[in-house]
């Protein structure tokens, strides 16, 4: 939820600017060379048209309402491009409200990284994890970046560091929260337009609230709330109508992102645990994206590395990868046999969204695991996180933010809630990969273990059909990280296979993803 904030409205332009609309011609970046308008230009080849993005903000906006609303230039854009539905954390990571939302999408990194963890800013760390914007600035200053919004954290200077930092070429900072973002939306996108029909805008950031607001006041399931998002969407039209008035246009390539902060209830509300609340969104359109597209391994955090990737700025070091980078995990090929609840029978009855098969070459070795328990967590499954966090909320199952699409998950905490026999025991084993014996190589996954005494979260390795050696034990939380472990290889080896070995009795859970040796 916005807090209300007391400044006056701000329109900064870059030092030695004068104030208004338009960038002056002698402050336009050279990369970009703008031809007279009304003036025509044959279409350039596609490796030699000039990179520009926008992002466009829509906050508190539950996309499974836009089907339901006159919003024909989202819906255009879904057609156009890709839709990616996706999941954010939940507490004590953060709470799903605006200022973790926004940060998340501008820094490309997580809030354990980026430190926001609610609308008070305390905690940031955005010298360390700037904006998209201030790193365009910083790597290649020649660059146009521009910000827009009515959410005075997002761009306001009066604010003790906002969102999107000082370095930004242009940007305009109004106040929703006082001024009403009904009518303070129409002149961001005036502005918006206008920036983006004349100046180079290589990289730009438009921020529209209304819809937050509505979902307050109203709720999303609100005749309101379907009102504001068409407001919005004709906001969103004005913008998009000015990037294909340009003058360069035919010799431009055009990457346009929408995404949101964070979701919300149908009665009105953010910042908790439930689906409602957690659910975001990333829209995406240009050269290469498939049309009517849909994934499901895209986070938020691919926002800003997938608008600096596009303009040639480097995203090392980012939670976030671009959308062309996608990754090759096994247990992501399993979403076409993902089955709906069987135990689990407060979950949604059509969400399928787990599945005891492992993938080919991967098998699950149940032979030490009781009887019984709850069926969809009965030893190594697969799962979503859309599944698998609303299983039991609030015991920090959404905080596996860095998964991606299906994981797999031994969860013992769950499997008791059944009747059942023995303990939870139950072991992963990967395909067996090709090695050299003698060499060093690197397990690399990633990983959520939530930890407790009398239970054991094992790493081991066999080469050669040999028995398992023990390679790394966890003894406290690991909570969504990246892992690298170092793998000796025995000399004389042609073949190893890794072992994860969980054995728990109503403690807690163990996931894996994008499992792989280098």
């Amino acid at each position: 939820m916005h807090r209300a904030l007391a400044a006056a409205a701000v329109l900064s332009l870059a030092p030695a600017l004068a104030l208004g609309h338009a960038v002056p011609a002698a402050s336009a970046p050279p990369a970009t060379a703008v031809s007279a308008p009304g003036a025509s230009a044959p279409p350039a080849a596609a490796a030699d048209r000039t990179h520009k993005v926008l992002v466009i903000g829509l906050d508190g906006l539950n996309l499974d309402r836009v089907q339901d609303a006159d919003a024909p230039r989202l819906k255009r854009l879904m057609r156009q491009g890709m839709t990616a539905t996706g999941t954010l954390y939940a507490q004590p990571m953060a709470a799903t409200s605006s200022g973790p939302g926004w940060s998340t999408v501008a820094t490309g990194v997580w809030p354990d990284r980026h430190g926001v963890r609610d609308n008070s800013f305390r905690g940031k760390r955005f010298d360390t994890h700037p904006d998209f914007l201030s790193r365009a600035e910083n790597s290649r200053p020649e660059l146009d970046t521009y910000a827009a919004a009515d959410w005075e954290p997002l761009t306001s200077t009066d604010q003790n560091g906002p969102v999107f930092g000082p370095r930004i070429d242009t940007r305009l900072s109004l106040k929703g929260d006082r001024d009403g973002y009904a009518e303070q939306d129409p002149e961001i996108a005036a502005h918006a337009a206008d920036h983006l029909r004349d100046a180079p805008a290589d990289l730009s950031y438009v921020y529209f609230g209304e819809i937050d607001i509505a979902g307050h006041r109203h709720g999303a399931a609100s005749r309101q709330y379907l009102d504001a998002i068409a407001h919005s969407d004709r906001h969103v039209g004005r913008v998009l109508d000015a990037v294909t008035a340009r003058a360069t246009y035919a010799q431009e390539d055009w990457r346009v992102l929408v995404t949101t902060d964070h979701g919300h209830t149908d009665r009105g509300g953010h910042g908790g645990s439930s689906a409602a609340e957690r659910q975001t969104f990333v829209i995406a359109t240009g050269a290469g994206v498939p049309a009517g597209s849909v994934r499901h391994d895209v986070r938020l955090v691919d926002v800003a590395a997938t608008a600096l990737d596009h303009v040639g700025v480097p995203t090392a070091g980012l939670d976030g990868r671009p959308l062309h980078e996608r990754g090759a995990d096994a247990f992501d090929t399993l979403r076409p046999h993902l089955r709906p609840r069987a135990d689990e029978t407060h979950l949604p009855a059509a969400t399928r969204g787990w599945t005891p098969t492992a993938p080919e070459g991967w098998r699950v070795d149940n032979s030490r695991m009781g009887d019984g328990g709850t069926t969809e967590w009965r030893g190594w499954t697969f799962a979503t996180d859309d599944f698998w966090s609303q299983a039991q909320r609030d015991q920090w199952r959404e905080l596996n933010v860095r998964s991606r699409d299906v994981f797999a998950v031994a969860d013992s905490d769950e499997w008791d809630d059944r009747p059942h026999t023995g303990t939870f025991d139950s072991t992963l084993v990967s395909p067996a990969w090709s090695v050299t014996g003698g060499t060093t190589r690197e397990l690399r996954f990633t990983t959520h273990l939530r930890h407790e005494p009398g239970q054991r979260a094992e790493v081991l390795v066999s080469s050669d059909g040999g028995a398992p050696r023990l390679l790394h034990a966890y003894t406290r939380d690991t909570v969504a990280a990246d892992q690298a472990l170092r793998l000796d290889v025995p000399r004389g080896a042609r073949e190893v296979r890794v072992h994860f070995r969980y054995r728990g009795d109503n403690n807690w859970y163990w996931t894996l993803d994008d499992v792989r040796l280098g």
